[in-house]
């Protein structure tokens, strides 16, 4: 059997006590699975069943074990090339993107709004033929999802959403695949969301329930998650046998969490809305005395970049906090993602527990 990194077992130790024994890091022969994703645009993760999420995760580990804890070189990209459209900056998105793809031996290109217009000097259309003529899949970041739409309806390839206004998958993935790191599985965890019912909220009410966590949110009146995906959220619920609720009560929603999460309360276009959201939210910040009521076992996420009113240093910075392993994973699930969609690798890593 292959080594396991000491820092995974040193982790799950202090969670597990003296007699934790290693199960979800083992590695053996490959496992086949029936999920097959090569092909696929990942647009949001309401299109992807729990088994395929899953196999993302399972995948990102397997790379993070094998490259960084084992220094193998996996040139599995070798050849590729990846188009990446930003019209939003990032630090995580870009960095993540570029470096992991090119570890795997592949070439990304990034492409700002000095570079390309998307719908304004060429058609979406006319885009999405001329980039799969030329590329082997695009990362978009865009303001609107409609647009991504109309790429992955145009387009040959895979479209992949690096951030819209409704989604962002894979930041979703890595905080999943924290968790996962953290507390040995997902499945029974209670997620308490404090904040604005935004993209990353969507990305969670789509994915959460596949995987047997529960969810808490509190929001502002007025800044509440998009009516159509709360729906699909309920049937969710309903389909997995777990709990949604949303309250207007931050102290409500982080009741028995074990994971508090919060984001920006004012994203990239809504500088203008400042003064009006920073008074809407309000005794919205994550303190200790949030804390105080959530489940002994707590720990605190943000997807980053992060302001002080909507998250104390206290919390932020203590050893409850997962948000700087939880940026790294921003790598590794991103590097899932692209082998998992233009490859027919297959994880050797032992598949971990959900």
């Amino acid at each position: 059997m292959l080594s396991i990194s000491r820092t995974l077992l040193n982790n799950a130790a202090l969670r597990n006590g003296p007699n934790f024994v290693v199960r979800n890091f083992r590695c053996g022969q490959p496992v086949q699975d029936k999920v097959q994703l090569k092909g696929r645009d990942l647009l949001t993760l309401k299109n992807f069943t729990g088994e395929e999420i899953k196999y993302m995760l399972w995948l990102s580990a397997d790379l993070k074990f094998r490259i960084k804890q084992k220094g193998e070189y996996l040139p599995l990209l070798q050849g590729k090339s990846l188009g990446m459209i930003f019209e939003k900056r990032s630090t995580r998105t870009r960095l993540s993107t570029e470096t992991g793809f090119a570890l795997l031996g592949g070439h990304p290109c990034f492409l700002t709004t000095d570079d390309i217009h998307l719908g304004v000097n060429e058609s979406l259309t006319d885009t999405a033929r001329v980039l799969s003529s030329m590329t082997d899949a695009v990362l978009a970041r865009v303001y609107k999802q409609s647009d991504l739409d109309i790429l992955a309806k145009e387009a040959s390839i895979p479209i992949v959403n690096g951030l819209s206004d409704l989604y962002h998958p894979i930041q979703i993935l890595a905080d999943y695949l924290t968790l996962q790191e953290h507390y040995g599985s997902l499945k029974g965890l209670t997620l308490s969301w404090i904040g604005d019912g935004n993209n990353i909220l969507h990305s969670i009410m789509m994915s959460a329930a596949k995987f047997g966590m529960h969810l808490q949110v509190a929001t502002p009146k007025g800044y509440e998650p998009d009516p159509s995906i709360t729906r699909l959220a309920e049937q969710y619920a309903k389909e997995n046998g777990t709990k949604l609720s949303l309250t207007n009560d931050p102290l409500e929603a982080a009741c028995g969490g074990n994971v508090l999460i919060t984001d920006t309360w004012i994203s990239m276009g809504q500088e203008e809305e400042k003064k009006k959201r920073l008074q809407a939210f309000q005794g919205y910040q994550v303190t200790m005395k949030t804390a105080k009521v959530a489940a002994p076992d707590w720990t605190f996420l943000h997807c980053l970049p992060r302001k002080p009113e909507e998250v104390d240093d206290e919390v932020f910075y203590s050893p409850r906090s997962l948000v700087f392993p939880e940026a790294e994973n921003r790598k590794w699930t991103i590097m899932a993602v692209m082998v998992s969609l233009l490859t027919d690798y297959s994880p050797q890593l032992q598949k971990p527990k959900f």
